[in-house]
């Protein structure tokens, strides 16, 4: 891209430095600053740190590495942000301090210039609530580690303009990226349409089955990580978090239900590789079930209903949603993809037949969504 804007970043933990590294990459002018100087201080010296293998791999020339450290310029203020055509914002997962990121910057940065979270949780349209220009504000979701993953969410809210939108998307894309519109709803659309790859796991586990054979039946079907290996490596305190997050945002609907088994996991402090010790790791899952086909179909259906459910609230595309979740989780297909598979009448009788054998309060959990039942 001849003459690329600079972009802001704030906050230099894991994801703010990933981010920052993403642009510099690319060839962007970066300013990137920290309220904590110890992360400031350490930035350039954790950035360095993680091209270095890269450049071990012949994948990064070491020329190619000293521009991208250059590239990178960190700031000890929030006003040497005033250059910056965009800034991303990955500060701590709180909307007040968020909503007053956003109001200080206003008062630095061009009118032009746009703001954008890397909230995965929170209301866009709260975020940018009360600004002065609420217009140039949307979310830019990055996922973890950000040099690694190719896609990024974008969600503007209801007022955001189309200009905003265009530039963002077409700066994030000349980064690299695979950028996907989504609505201003929880969870955006990864971490929606995920929670019945872990929420079904645990409801087979309530029932008695085996963490490691429902993880070994889905690695047989070209699943990366089982469901058990994912939420290890997320850390179950953090899928709990999100879980009961959506739970609350969606009304307490039984398709968010937090199982016991995943609150006993988080009590035990047995919260997955962070810890030494999850639902599975550090064991390896065993060898798939004789009805691993069932285990598949089950969690499958209820991927495939939670994305009609997104689908019919409108502001996403059946595209949108398959490319997200094959490249958010590194899943062998998305659920438009599997339904194919499968056929409708296939996942509708499933969902029946589970509705049937739920506990009363669970049944809702398996109506399926209009746009699957009617079309």
């Amino acid at each position: 891209m001849l003459n690329p804007p600079t972009i802001g970043v704030v906050g230099l933990g894991t994801m703010g430095l990933g981010i920052a590294q993403v642009f510099a990459q690319a060839g962007f002018p970066v300013i990137a600053t920290d309220a904590q100087p110890s992360a400031r201080n350490s930035a350039r010296d954790r950035l360095s740190d993680s091209l270095q293998p890269r450049v071990a791999a012949g994948k990064l020339s070491e020329a190619d590495c000293d521009r991208t450290l250059a590239d990178l310029s960190v700031a000890t203020d929030l006003a040497a942000l005033a250059p910056c055509a965009l800034i991303i914002e990955a500060i701590v997962e709180k909307l007040d301090a968020k909503r007053s990121l956003f109001a200080t910057l206003e008062g630095v940065i061009e009118p032009s210039a746009i703001l954008a979270t890397n909230t995965s949780s929170l209301p866009i349209h709260a975020v940018a609530e009360d600004l002065r220009h609420p217009d140039r504000v949307l979310a830019l979701h990055f996922f973890n580690p950000p040099p690694a993953m190719k896609l990024v969410e974008l969600a503007p809210h209801a007022t955001t303009a189309a200009d905003t939108i265009a530039r963002a998307r077409a700066w994030t894309e000349a980064a690299g990226k695979t950028v996907i519109l989504c609505p201003d709803r929880p969870g955006f659309i990864v971490n929606r349409c995920a929670r019945p790859y872990y929420g079904e796991a645990l409801a087979l586990l309530a029932e008695g089955r085996a963490a490691s054979e429902i993880d070994a039946a889905m690695m047989a079907a070209g699943y990366r990580l089982g469901p058990f290996a994912l939420i290890d490596l997320i850390g179950a305190d953090i899928n709990l978090a999100a879980t009961e997050g959506m739970h609350s945002s969606m009304g307490g609907h039984p398709r968010y239900h937090p199982f016991d088994a995943l609150k006993a996991q988080v009590a035990s402090g047995h919260l997955g590789r962070k810890t030494g010790r999850g639902f599975i790791f550090p064991e390896p899952p065993h060898n798939p079930p004789p009805d691993a086909g069932a285990i598949v179909l089950r969690i499958e259906a209820m991927l495939v209903s939670e994305a009609h459910w997104l689908l019919h609230e409108g502001g996403v595309t059946s595209q949108g949603i398959d490319t997200a979740m094959r490249l958010g989780l590194n899943f062998p297909h998305g659920p438009f993809d599997a339904l194919a598979r499968h056929g409708r009448d296939v996942i509708l009788q499933e969902l029946a037949r589970c509705r049937a054998a739920a506990p009363d309060p669970l049944k809702p959990r398996y109506d399926p969504a209009p746009g699957l039942e009617a079309t």
